[in-house]
């Protein structure tokens, strides 16, 4: 009788807590909304609102690009920037989504993470259009940088090389600085070895 009690009580909380509970909403600029109930939102399936719903799978491009790079850019034919000039050093990943994002060797206040967006070109070819916020050593805002890339994978997968473009534009959208070069990748497993790294 009293297991029975206990067993009411456990289905009457996990009911009560499932209906009841508040839903957060992470929104910029706004004070949270709260609603009691559980709700699924269209974006979660695939159709319309009057369609049986079904899972969507996201992704599963099964490119090749797709993992952790290291990636070395190298000026060529920058006017007032010497061949061969390390421009940076990073790490970079390549997401089945057909995003990517790069940790720089810039200092971090001068804005060291940038966004990317890729697409397969052809054969083991890829261009990725990646921006980032761009700050003085000051921390006041430069404005937006854009890096463009044309990559191509090697045979195996484990590097990849090709050319770069890197435009620093100021708040107004006039063009700072514009550097070309070229791009080397090493692809980075579980496996590597910390060596990897310098």
């Amino acid at each position: 009788m009293q297991n029975q009690f206990k067993r009411r009580i456990m289905v009457l909380a996990v009911v009560s807590a499932s209906v009841f509970a508040p839903r957060a909403n992470a929104e910029c600029g706004g004070l949270p909304k709260f609603k009691f109930g559980a709700s699924i939102h269209q974006q979660s399936w695939r159709g319309s609102q009057s369609s049986a719903a079904s899972l969507l799978l996201v992704s599963d491009s099964g490119e090749p690009i797709v993992g952790f790079w290291k990636v070395t850019f190298t000026s060529a034919g920058t006017t007032g920037i010497p061949d061969g000039t390390v421009i940076d050093q990073a790490y970079s990943q390549w997401h089945s989504d057909g995003t990517e994002i790069m940790n720089s060797s810039r200092p971090p206040v001068t804005q060291s993470f940038c966004l990317g967006v890729w697409k397969k070109v052809g054969g083991l070819r890829y261009k990725l259009n990646h921006f980032a916020l761009s700050f003085d050593a000051n921390s006041n805002l430069i404005g937006p940088a854009n890096i463009r890339e044309d990559v191509t994978l090697s045979v195996g997968g484990r590097t990849f090389s090709g050319t770069f473009t890197i435009d620093q534009f100021d708040q107004a959208g006039n063009t700072l600085v514009h550097i070309t070069g070229q791009i080397t990748g090493t692809r980075i497993t579980a496996d590597s070895p910390a060596s990897i790294a310098f």
